[in-house]
Order: C-alpha cells, then structure tokens, then sequence
C-alpha cells in the first residue's frame, strides 16, 4: 500500500530496515499486523479485526490497541536512527476513546521529538470502517535509543 497518498516515504535503506525488524517481531506476527507505511519519523501498522484479537463483546482488545500503537511509535523513532541504533519504550500512556471496532485498525506514531538519547512519539490508532476513520486511542510516548543488538 506504500506510498500513502500525500505521505512521504523513507529512504529504500530505511524501509528495509523497519521491515526486517518488523519481522523479528513476534507479537506483531501473532496478532497479524502489517507495515503499512514507513517515513521519516511515522509509521503506520495495521491490525485486521479477526476474533483471535477480540475482547467478549467483540470489540479489538485494548492488549492489542496497545500493542501496535507501541510498535509503531518505536519504528517511527526508529527510522530517525542510523542503523546501529534500536530503541525501547521507557513508558507510553494511551487513552481509549471509543471501543475499537472496524475492519481493521490503524496506529499512527508520529515523533514529536527526536533526541539523541530520549524520543517522545504521538501515537493515534484509529478504527477503519470502509472510508470512516474514527479516533479510538491516542497516547504519547517515549523511547531510549540504544545499540542494535539483533546480530549479536
């Protein structure tokens, strides 16, 4: 689906890296979630509403808002970092909205500020009804750069 329309791509270098990643990720594989789009300093991943990610009335289960919200705040600071670099989450606070229903849902993370140790992302996930968008979740949070350590 990438480019996003009125969305800037990053870098062929950049994209690889987040997907390969991306991939390592346990959790994201479980739940079925995607990369959508991958920028300089934003990522969208998206998670289709299947039953296993459900909560007893039907609803995505916050476990699962949560989780890819997270995830795609750490890509979005992520794509900011030169390759040797991986990030943690130190604490993220999210607000549910609205019960998370759709097709699917779409968490936004967006770095409002990128620093060489500490980054503070925007994380927006909304739930995807044909062309209804509606705002479930919003958050913030911050994340520790650290050494790429996947290789070793």
């Amino acid at each position: 689906m990438e480019p996003e329309s009125g969305l800037t791509p990053a870098t062929p270098e950049v994209r690889a890296r987040i997907r390969e990643s991306f991939a390592r990720q346990g959790l994201m594989s479980h739940l079925g979630a995607s990369l959508e789009h991958i920028g300089p300093g934003r990522v969208h991943i998206t998670l289709p509403h299947r039953p296993e990610v459900t909560q007893q009335n039907g609803y995505i289960h916050a476990g699962a808002t949560s989780a890819i919200a997270d995830s795609a705040g750490g890509y979005a600071a992520l794509t900011l970092f030169p390759e040797d670099s991986a990030v943690l989450t130190v604490e993220f606070t999210i607000n549910l909205l609205a019960p998370a229903q759709g097709e699917y849902l779409e968490a936004e993370g967006v770095v409002l500020k990128s620093g060489r140790t500490l980054t503070v992302c925007r994380l927006d996930v909304y739930g995807v009804e044909g062309e209804q968008r509606t705002l479930v979740a919003a958050g913030q949070q911050t994340l520790i750069r650290v050494p790429d350590r996947s290789n070793g």
